[in-house]
C-alpha cells in the first residue's frame, strides 16, 4: 500500500519543483527589491567578514613586491655605482690632460710673447620668460640689478652657445636667441678651419652659410664660434652640420633652447663696445650654397 502511494507522489513532487523554483526566484527578486538596504548590509556583512581574510592573503604578496622593488632599487644602485666610478676615472684622466695642456699652453704663450686674452667674468640668470616683439625668438632674464650685464655679452647653457645679450634693462636683459631671424653669428667649421655665417630663420635650426669656395660642409661636423670682427671669443661650442633634404645646410644645436630654465652670461673683455647691429654684421659672401 505504501509503494502504491509513494509512486503517485514522486510525480506530484516532480510536476511541482519547476514551478517552486522559480516562484522562489521571483520571491527573492522581490524581496531585493523591496529591501535594498537589508540587502545592502547582507552585502556589507559578507564583506567585511572576509575583508581580514583578504588582508591576510595579500600581505605576503605586498612583501614579495617590496621585496621585489628593493632588490631592483639595488640592482640600479649597484650599476649607477660602477657607471658614477667610470665616469670619475674618466673625468681624472682628462683633468691629467687638461692640467698637462694647461702647463704646455703656459710655455708656449710664454715662448712666442702671446698678448694674454681679456678677462672672462660670469654671471648666472634665470630664464622667466620667452618674449616676442622685435625679435621674433628671444628670451627675458631676471637679473636682479648684477653690474655689469651689458649689450654683446654670450649666453650659454650648459651644452653650448644660446644667443647674445640684445637688450639690458635695471633689473632684466632680453637674450637674442641664435634661431632668430634677426641674429648673425660668425663660426667656424672645425677640421677645416673654415669660416662660415650662421644665419638664424626663426625655425628649430638656424642656416649655415657664406663658407669658402671649394670647401663643403660635412654633415656631423663640429661648429663652433669665430673671432672674426672680434665679437665672439673663438672656440664656443655651437652644434653640428645637418645637410637639409631639399639642399643647404642647418646647423644642430648643442644648446636646448626649448628647455632653458638658466643661462651663462660671459663678458669677454668687449664690454658691450661693439653695438648689436656692428657686432652681427656678418663678413663680405664669398659663396653662397
Amino acid at each position: 500500500m505504501i509503494i502504491r502511494l509513494s509512486v503517485p507522489l514522486r510525480q506530484a513532487l516532480a510536476r511541482l519543483s519547476l514551478p517552486i523554483l522559480i516562484a522562489a526566484a521571483f520571491g527573492l527578486m522581490l524581496l531585493g527589491k523591496a529591501d535594498t538596504l537589508m540587502i545592502e548590509r547582507l552585502r556589507m556583512s559578507v564583506a567585511d567578514t572576509l575583508a581580514p581574510v583578504y588582508q591576510v592573503m595579500a600581505e605576503p604578496v605586498s612583501a614579495a613586491h617590496r621585496l621585489a622593488a628593493e632588490l631592483r632599487a639595488m640592482i640600479d644602485l649597484r650599476a649607477e655605482n660602477a657607471r658614477l666610478r667610470e665616469e670619475n676615472e674618466r673625468l681624472r684622466s682628462w683633468q691629467a690632460a687638461a692640467l698637462r695642456l694647461e702647463g704646455e699652453n703656459t710655455v708656449l704663450r710664454q715662448y712666442v710673447g702671446m698678448i694674454p686674452e681679456p678677462h672672462t667674468g660670469t654671471i648666472a640668470a634665470r630664464v622667466v620668460a620667452e618674449t616676442g616683439g622685435v625679435y621674433a625668438r628671444s628670451v627675458l632674464l631676471f637679473t636682479g640689478g648684477q653690474p655689469g650685464i651689458v649689450k654683446g655679452m654670450v649666453a650659454l647653457d650648459e651644452r653650448g652657445f644660446v644667443g647674445r645679450i640684445s637688450e639690458v634693462g635695471a633689473r632684466s636683459a632680453r637674450v637674442l636667441l641664435a634661431t632668430d631671424i634677426n641674429s648673425r653669428i660668425p663660426v667656424l667649421l672645425e677640421g677645416s678651419d673654415s669660416r662660415a655665417m650662421m644665419l638664424g630663420t626663426n625655425g628649430r635650426r638656424p642656416r649655415l652659410a657664406h663658407w669658402p669656395e671649394g670647401v663643403r660642409p660635412q654633415a656631423g661636423q663640429r661648429v663652433v664660434t669665430s673671432s672674426h670682427v672680434g665679437a665672439f671669443p673663438p672656440g664656443l661650442p655651437v652644434g653640428e652640420v645637418v645637410e637639409r633634404e631639399g639642399g643647404g645646410f642647418e646647423i644642430e644645436l648643442f644648446a636646448q633652447l626649448d628647455r632653458l630654465e638658466f643661462v651663462r652670461l660671459y663678458d669677454f673683455g668687449m664690454r658691450g663696445i661693439l653695438p648689436p647691429e656692428v657686432v652681427s654684421r656678418p663678413e663680405p659672401p664669398r659663396r653662397r650654397p
